[in-house]
Order: C-alpha cells, then structure tokens, then sequence
C-alpha cells in the first residue's frame, strides 16, 4: 500500500479528511472538481468557501486534475451519497486498482435502495471498499479537535491497516469487518436527525426530543438486524454515537433542516436550495424497511413530511396516538 493519500472532494468534509490525513505525515492529494477552485485553494492555503479560517496543511497538494491520484495507496472518497456512482464511474481508470477505496458519503441511493458499498461495487468491480462513519463535524476535525470515528472493511485485516494509516494525533480510527452495520447507522441517523430538529423547531421540549431520539435508536437497531448490521455495531460510534451528535447539534445540516421545517418553512425553503443527505436517504430507508417489515414510524414520519405528504402536527399527532406498548418492541 502506497504512503500517500487521495482524497476526493473539495468540500468542509474532504478537506478537514486531508488536514486530519495529511497530520499522520503522508503526502495528501486533495481532488476537486473544479480546476479553478483547487488553484485557488492551492494558492492561498485556505477553504474559504467552506472552511474558512482554516489552513490547509503543508503536506497537502490541491489538484483539479484527475491523473494526480495516480499512485495514491488510499483513496476517501467525499463526495455526496448521490453523487458517489458517477464520480467513480468517471474517476476509476485514473485511481490506482490496488488501491484502498474509502467511502466518507453517509446515505442509501435513490432510485436503487442501495447501500454506499455496493454502488462503488458496481461502480468498481474488484476494488477493496471500505466505509468510514462517525461522530465527527468537519469543523472539529479540521482543527485538531479530539475525533474518533469508525472504519470498516470486510476484510479485518484491511480495516484495521487502514485505521492505523489515517489515525493521527487528534483522529482516532476504531475498525471493524461490520460494513453493513457501519452504513446503516451513518445513513439512518441522517434520517432520524431530522425529526430530532423538527422537534426542536416545534418547540416541543427536550423531554420531548430526548424521547424521540431513544426511539429513533430503537428503530435503527430493529432495521440493523433486518439487514445483517450487528447490534454491537450500533451501539458504538457509527450509530448511537453519530445519531446523539447529529440529532443534537444545529452544527448537524440534517438538524438544522428539521429544525427549519418545525418551524413552518416547506421543505424546499428549508433546504435552502441544497437538501440535507438525510431528506434524499428517508425514501429510501423507509423502502427497505418495509421491504423486510421493519416497523419505523419515525423515519415514516420523516418521509411524509419532507415529501409534503403531511404536516408537522399531523405527524406528531399520529406518533402520539399510536397503540402504547412494551418498550422493547
């Protein structure tokens, strides 16, 4: 495996993965997109755009040209859930075939239910995946501020060499072989966020959301088990860690559009013109929920309000109303 790290995606994310990266002491190539952008980042040494007041590590090469990941030994890939088929599609015959890929995007894609690991499957055939998920706010990470995250591969011994590659002095990178576990509580607690902002937005107390979160966890652990995620998996920072940041924070874009929508905004002037990754994923997970009759009434909840199926209060009254039971169903 080469020293040197590609890190696709220019946004707060891909550079605060390259500051984080570039601190173990490996040489990082930072791909974007738009060639202009990354002179101009490669210049001034600063993600104004995204980052701003951050500097971008010495050790880091911004770059708009595709060959310049070439040779890199791990790839992260950080770009949008729904963007991941292309981008690789485009990328695949500039990235080195032994290369590690890395997949940052938290998310199920539209159209396909399919989960991040099998999009660059098919995207890539043969190439070793992994998938990093986490607690984690680019902003902290970007500032050396004290991180862990979760990486997983299905090859154990893969994943706990690419954890030791890019754990650094504030980056902490607990591995695991639970891929599948690690995907569903990245790209479910975006989902569960949401309601967790809503509730906030509507005022209704932190009673009331601390309850909607622990059912919102019951409900992830219920789908994990549907589709082969281990409870253990959860229960770390891929799921109850990452649902407890993201359903907490107006740091989090999934609360911060909830909490819009609790408010009274619609959903397209709650997006602001760019939808949180949780609004594309809800449809989804509700598909594969029901696909294997796993019971998530929020998440469902989640789903009609941002389709404009139904209201907030309509929502909240219907949760409200449901059948009492015994707490561990």
């Amino acid at each position: 495996m080469s020293d040197r790290i590609a890190v696709v995606g220019g946004g707060a994310w891909g550079t605060a993965l390259a500051n984080a990266a570039a601190a173990t002491g490996r040489p990082v190539t930072l791909w974007l997109r738009d060639g202009e952008a990354a002179a101009r980042l490669q210049a001034s040494r600063e993600n104004a755009r995204y980052l701003p007041g951050v500097t971008l590590h010495d050790g880091i090469r911004a770059t708009g040209e595709a060959r310049d990941l070439a040779g890199a030994g791990i790839v992260l890939l950080v770009t949008p859930a729904q963007t991941l088929r292309g981008v690789l599609e485009n990328l695949r015959s500039s990235i080195d075939p032994q290369a590690a890929i890395v997949l940052c995007a938290k998310g199920i894609e539209r159209g396909s239910d399919a989960f991040m690991s099998a999009v660059a499957a098919e995207a890539m055939p043969g190439a070793s995946v992994a998938v990093l998920s986490g607690p984690s706010f680019a902003a902290d990470v970007a500032r050396n501020l004290p991180t862990a995250v979760t990486l997983a591969a299905g090859d154990g011994d893969l994943a706990g060499r690419l954890a030791a590659a890019l754990s650094g002095p504030a980056l902490r990178v607990y591995h695991t072989d639970d891929v599948r576990g690690v995907e569903i509580g990245g790209a479910g607690k975006n989902v569960l966020a949401i309601a967790s902002g809503i509730v906030a937005g509507r005022g209704l107390g932190e009673s009331a959301r601390a309850a909607l979160i622990a059912r919102a966890f019951a409900e992830l652990m219920r789908f994990a088990r549907a589709y082969g995620g281990r409870p253990e998996t959860l229960m770390g920072l891929s799921g109850l860690g990452d649902l407890v940041l993201t359903a907490s924070s107006p740091q989090s874009r999934n609360f911060a559009f909830g909490q819009r929508l609790g408010a009274g905004a619609t959903p397209e002037e709650a997006s602001g013109g760019k939808l949180a990754e949780g609004a594309f994923t809800a449809a989804a997970l509700i598909a594969l929920a029901r696909r294997n009759a796993v019971e998530m009434p929020v998440a469902e909840a989640v789903a009609a309000i941002v389709s404009g199926e139904a209201s907030v209060d309509a929502v909240v009254a219907g949760l409200l109303a449901r059948p009492l039971k015994r707490e561990a169903e």
